[in-house]
């Protein structure tokens, strides 16, 4: 731990236990159960070079590519960037590569009011291990 002017840094690791200490987050078969039983959206927030290179969700499913930078603008319903169907309602399940910038983007979309938010367990790495959808790359 390091203080700067009495601001207290624990790290990232503690950023991160943190984060995920308000989430209950959710294995990708869970996810591909919500978002095609109950109408969840998950949302890819990976760069498009590493879905390039790593594949993606199947575009058969209702997947969002919205990349991490712009993600907050795009689901807060008071943005005049929001997406369509942006609630504060929305049960949203954030998506990275092996699901530790999800786990942060899923805290932050609950700190502006998405209270359903949470991420998948092991990115997409997790869910394509697990034989659900993909494209783009050898399942």
């Amino acid at each position: 731990m390091s203080t700067v002017k009495g601001v207290r840094f624990d790290g990232v690791d503690a950023l991160l236990a943190d984060a995920r200490s308000r989430l209950r987050r959710i294995a990708p078969r869970e996810a591909y159960e919500e978002i095609v039983s109950w109408g969840a959206v998950l949302v890819d927030i990976r760069p498009a070079a590493q879905r390039a290179e790593e594949g993606a969700v199947h575009p058969s499913l209702p997947v969002l590519v919205v990349e991490r930078n712009v993600l907050e603008w795009r689901f807060d319903p008071r943005s005049d960037a929001r997406i369509p169907g942006a609630s504060f309602d929305r049960r949203v399940i954030v998506l990275c590569q092996e699901g530790y910038t999800s786990s942060l983007a899923a805290d932050a979309l609950q700190s502006i009011g998405i209270h359903r938010a949470t991420d998948v367990i092991g990115g997409f790495a997790a869910w394509r291990s697990a034989g659900l959808p993909v494209t783009g790359v050898e399942a």
